[in-house]
């Protein structure tokens, strides 16, 4: 609970229309897109740096935690205030301060949601490659804070590519500028990339440099339909060793199909043990190459067909399909969990295999949707909440997942984060020595311990530690 002289201080520094304690608004702030939940003791909208600099002095002053936020829609339960106190959302902070065409980079604050970015950079004939599944809702700083990826990062990379620079509060509200406006920097310590993907817990993201790129010329859009999930996992190295790099490389398996299938009407095939969605990007007379190239190389690994979109319409479909599948296995079980793991990509055929023999093993229905070409998994396990028997195989079943790709020298995660719900696993895939490093940036960025408590590395808090 905050004492109401805190309260009362807050309110002096945002006004009373950024300041939410009704019960219904700090419901909404209790949560993102996990199953945990815990609200926060008030909800603050701010609209200036300067602002959160005061906010951040006096909840250092007193001990309280502050926990950002942007659209919510995170993976790893990053942004749900744990340890109550602040749930500082940065939603109202949207302006794109400047496009900079001449050197390809943009200042943005951190509540741009993605794909109003996206929209605002198309007339001018550039983008922004990042394009996770939640763009139309998820917001620039959350992407920044979380590390976030989506379907491009196979041939542009993710989110960390991109940010040239940073304006962040420090814990004591104190405000510090990372980085620049060049893509080359080598001056000092990478302190800017040292808060891409600390999930708010080493300071608050209130300002980010951007690099873009020109769009390219020309997009080919293809579906592969296999009978066999073993030969789509093969078929994903199979195509990058023949020297194409596609802008995306993604992969459903038959759940997912259906799942979709009956969501969007986008006519994928319904038989097909896995589909993959690949797109080409570039120069107009190079890409008939590509499609070949593909093609030739599906066929070998014993694709059934290669279609090939041939209108605006069938290319939006088939996105349609594959970004809103999340939401979509909401009428097969009542509850879902989606996970992140990464392998290197030779590794991709046997992680599918373990996903499958892990949903066998616990007896749970588990998706295969794969960012495959960089080899970024993403089971989907389907499953029933109220039932504390099948929840605690749900647990177990995660848990195989992560042992599995640590086995085949991959990571915990490849764009959801740490989080919540992964923090007890870190000291799995960290050394000791390297936990201990990582805890000793924390203490030293947040002595007092008041950013997003909980979080990655621990700290006080609920939930899975």
């Amino acid at each position: 609970m905050i004492p109401s002289t805190l309260l009362s201080h807050l309110e002096s520094i945002i006004g009373l229309t950024g300041l939410l304690t009704a019960p219904e608004d700090l419901m909404v702030y209790s949560y993102d897109a996990t199953l945990t939940e815990h609200q926060p003791d008030v909800v603050l909208l701010p609209r200036t740096t300067q602002q959160i600099s005061d906010i951040l002095r006096l909840a250092g002053e007193s001990g309280t935690p502050v926990v950002p936020r942007g659209a919510g829609t995170g993976l790893s339960g990053g942004s749900v205030p744990v340890a109550g106190g602040i749930a500082l959302s940065l939603t109202r902070m949207t302006d794109i301060l400047e496009i900079d065409i001449q050197n390809l980079t943009a200042r943005v604050q951190p509540g741009v949601v993605n794909a109003d970015f996206q929209a605002a950079l198309a007339p001018l004939g550039l983008f922004y490659p990042p394009d996770p599944a939640s763009m139309k809702a998820c917001t620039l700083g959350g992407n920044v804070a979380m590390g976030a990826g989506g379907p491009r990062c196979l041939k542009y990379g993710g989110t960390k590519d991109y940010v040239l620079g940073l304006e962040v509060v420090l814990a004591d509200g104190e405000v510090v500028h990372t980085g620049g406006r060049t893509v080359k920097n080598t001056t000092g310590y990478d302190l800017t990339h040292l808060f891409v993907g600390s999930e708010g817990t080493l300071g608050v993201i209130t300002e980010i440099t951007l690099r873009l790129l020109p769009q390219p010329e020309a997009k080919r859009t293809m579906l592969a339909i296999f009978d066999e999930l073993d030969d789509a996992s093969r078929t994903v190295s199979a195509i990058v060793a023949e020297g194409i790099l596609p802008t995306t490389l993604e992969m459903m398996d038959n759940l997912l199909i259906q799942c979709a299938e009956d969501f969007t009407g986008a006519g994928l095939p319904r038989d097909a043990a896995a589909i993959l969605l690949i797109e080409v990007d570039g120069f107009e007379e190079a890409l008939d190459r590509q499609v070949a190239t593909v093609q030739q190389v599906c066929g070998a690994q014993g694709v059934r067909e290669v279609r090939i979109a041939t209108t605006v319409k069938e290319v939006d479909d088939l996105w349609l399909a594959r970004r809103t599948i999340i939401g979509a296995v909401a009428r097969r079980r009542p509850s879902m969990v989606l996970q992140d793991v990464t392998v290197p990509p030779s590794y991709l055929p046997e992680m599918v295999a373990r996903v499958v023999d892990i949903g066998r093993e616990y007896k749970l229905p588990i998706g295969v949707l794969a960012h495959a070409g960089d080899g970024n998994l993403h089971p989907l396990i389907l499953f029933d909440q109220r039932d504390g028997e099948e929840m605690a195989r749900e647990r177990e079943a995660e848990a195989a997942i992560f042992a599995a790709s640590l086995e085949l020298k991959g990571t915990l995660t490849g764009e959801h984060g740490i989080g919540l719900t992964k923090r007890k696993y870190l000291p799995q895939a960290l050394s000791p020595r390297e936990m201990e490093l990582t805890r000793g940036l924390k203490a030293l960025l947040d002595p007092h311990g008041i950013l997003n408590p909980g979080k990655i590395v621990g700290g006080d808090g609920e939930g899975p530690a």
